[in-house]
């Protein structure tokens, strides 16, 4: 296997298996199928860089098609945002289509389904259809609707098109098996009434199709040749393939291609939400100013925020392409970021919390314009000249009347280096009546050759710019704020998420445009905010120099992971399973002590180690116990609920064995 081979992801092999089979090259397509109800975020990053790296790879065209078909939901505005974030990330889209292009054709193509007795109307209430749906493991009935004439199941049909019905009273559902064990099988939805304005087709229509319908009949339309989509999509896949094929029989000539259906784990950060419902909750109710708020995880609060394109695809690119659910620490994000604009954002110097120093020995009317380097990672970004005074502000932190010899600042009797500057040395302070010092008299020395070990930056307070500079910080407090099942999302926000500061700046920013990017040495990177004018500057902070969230994170105790090191030789679920073994024939105390063991190994087990525990004979409680404890670890943890997971877990909620219906209750 050649190194270019063994680079390729598992998305790539498929591809590149399909072309060796026959599939012409030029055939290929792919697409990205937003629905235009939010803004994007951070998470459809991936599944953007995805099919448009695809594109990039193969030299294929890659749709932009916006799956409009829930009017009640959707709006121009997000269609706008959408399109102007894609680009943004530096994307170029061969179509821009929408699902509601093709109403028609799906509407034609549902007509034809129920002449061939695939499809029916029926006009029962949704409590009946749920109640004869069944559940995961138990098989659903037929309803009283079912076995309808095609004559009749046309003429309902077109009647619920015509607006003769309202909302609720019938449905067309694909009339594939009430008992299949998929329960997206048992008779699906393909039409609703909806009597909203669309968008674009305004009230021309009041039946709207369902997703599952009109997304891979877009798809087959379209001759997308791969259709990528995340992992909640993979129960789908059986009846994206059931439409696809019954409807080829409509168009085989004219649309040759069936598209194939894969799915890859979606994009899931710390401390953040990736619900398009949830962060419009945030905006609703006035915690956040907008989706464009720069502590918001959408596109466009990013790129207020002050990310750039770039750093985003390299944080992509680092995130890979997988098939398994995880979380990826938001720190690699801030990583990216840094990496990105350390090399492109020029440096200058600016003082979020003043202190004021007056230098005693330096002429007060003299004013020296000093050589300053823009960037030191770039060579050819030049110098630029700051104003140098006897009157200057330093950061407050940097300086203390007595500190130890490890305390590298100002200090009394202690000398600094200013950056671009002089060296100083404190010589005594001024406080108010309540003790607090409001100046710090320094000498200056021309002797610049002298070794000191701090350097501070500083800014002349005659020339120094009046700036609002507004620090931001995680917006929850949890890493995973929408994973506590008795706990709503908003009790984890950050209430300290936002501040704004008084700064003062170096004069160079007062010709500072919106979105220019800068960092402010020694404190981190910022941008202009849009918010800013000449008159009255404002910067985001983008990210700090350090990530400062790692120390707030507790270290794991050496002896405890001493004392782990001779089980961790196994492999996680290994140890789960003999764990499980023995664990009905515990005494109850050392039964607590397992499960405490079970419950942190699940943290390094994936849901595929889990997956095929479900099928442990009935006898065999200890180990369906051990099973259920690490599947509660991995739902706590992201792993989406999916038929396999709901049938186990209502197996065990029925089972005689009181402690496994306990837990199993639990979920």
């Amino acid at each position: 296997m050649s190194e270019e081979t063994k680079s390729l992801n598992f998305i790539e092999h498929i591809i590149e298996e399909d072309l060796a089979n026959g599939l012409p090259k030029e055939n290929l397509r792919f697409r990205f199928p937003p629905e235009p109800n939010g803004y994007l975020h951070i998470g459809h990053t991936k599944a953007i860089g995805i099919s448009f790296g695809l594109g990039e790879k193969y030299n294929a065209p890659v749709n932009l098609r916006f799956d409009d078909t829930n009017p009640a939901k959707e709006e121009q505005e997000y269609v706008d945002a959408i399109k102007r974030d894609i680009e943004w990330l530096g994307y170029e889209w061969e179509n821009e289509l929408y699902s509601s292009d093709y109403f028609q054709t799906l509407y034609e193509w549902a007509v034809l389904l129920i002449k061939d007795g695939k499809a029916y109307i029926d006009s029962q209430s949704s409590e009946a259809m749920a109640e004869q749906k069944g559940t995961p493991t138990q098989p659903g009935v037929d309803g009283p609707n079912r076995n309808r004439s095609v004559a009749e199941n046309l003429d309902l049909f077109e009647r619920m098109k015509n607006g003769e019905f309202e909302e609720g009273a019938h449905i067309l559902r694909a009339k594939i098996d009430m008992q299949h064990p998929n329960m997206l099988m048992r008779d699906p939805i393909m039409y609703r009434v909806l009597k909203k304005h669309h968008h674009r087709t305004g009230n021309h229509w009041c039946i709207y199709p369902m997703y599952d319908w009109t997304h891979g009949e877009s798809d087959y339309i379209e001759q997308i040749s791969h259709s990528l989509c995340s992992l909640e999509f993979k129960p789908h896949r059986e009846l994206y393939d059931w439409f696809k094929e019954h409807v080829h029989a409509f168009a085989s000539k004219a649309l040759p291609m069936l598209p194939k259906q894969r799915e890859f784990a979606r994009l899931n950060l710390s401390y953040t939400i990736m619900s398009k419902r949830k962060l419009l909750k945030l905006v609703q109710e006035g915690v956040v100013s907008g989706w464009d708020d720069p502590r918001m995880p959408t596109i466009s609060g990013l790129r207020r925020r002050g990310y750039t394109p770039n750093s985003i695809r390299q944080f992509i690119e680092k995130v890979g392409v997988a098939k398994r659910e995880n979380i990826i620490d938001v720190s690699l994000l801030e990583f990216c970021i840094r990496e990105d604009l350390n090399y492109a954002a020029p440096r200058v110097m600016a003082v979020l919390d003043p202190v004021k120093v007056v230098i005693t020995n330096y002429p007060k009317d003299k004013v020296e314009w000093l050589e300053a380097e823009n960037n030191q990672e770039d060579e050819s970004a030049g110098y630029r000249k700051v104003p140098f005074s006897n009157e200057i502000y330093i950061e407050k932190a940097d300086f203390k009347e007595e500190a130890s010899s490890k305390f590298f600042r100002l200090k009394l009797g202690g000398e600094v280096r200013l950056k671009n500057a002089y060296i100083i040395k404190a010589e005594s302070v001024v406080k108010d009546a309540q003790g607090t010092i409001t100046e710090i008299h320094c000498t200056y020395s021309t002797d610049t050759e002298k070794k000191v070990k701090g350097t501070l930056h500083w800014v002349s307070i005659k020339h120094a710019l009046r700036a609002e500079v507004r620090e931001y910080d995680r917006l929850f407090l949890d890493e995973a704020p929408d994973s506590h099942p008795n706990k709503d999302f908003m009790e984890f926000v950050n209430p300290n998420s936002l501040k704004v500061i008084e700064a003062f700046v170096e004069p160079s920013l007062a010709e500072a445009k919106v979105a220019d990017r800068f960092q402010f040495q020694r404190i981190g990177y910022f941008n202009v905010d849009q918010d800013s004018t000449p008159e009255h500057l404002v910067f985001n902070k983008i990210v700090g120099l350090r990530d400062s969230w790692a120390k707030q994170k507790p270290q794991p105790n050496k002896q405890a992971q001493t004392a782990q090191k001779p089980q961790q030789k196994r492999p996680a679920i290994e140890v789960i399973k003999q764990l499980g073994k023995k664990y009905t024939n515990l005494p109850e105390e050392k039964q607590q002590k397992s499960k405490s063991e079970i419950l942190k190994l699940a943290k390094d087990v994936a849901y595929d180690d889990v997956q095929p525990l479900f099928n442990t004979a009935a006898k065999k409680f200890g180990t369906r116990i051990a099973t259920l404890l690490a599947l509660k670890v991995l739902l706590k943890n992201g792993q989406q609920r999916n038929d396999e997971i709901n049938a186990f877990i209502d197996k065990c909620v029925t089972d005689a064995h009181p402690i496994l219906s306990t837990e199993a209750k639990d979920l």
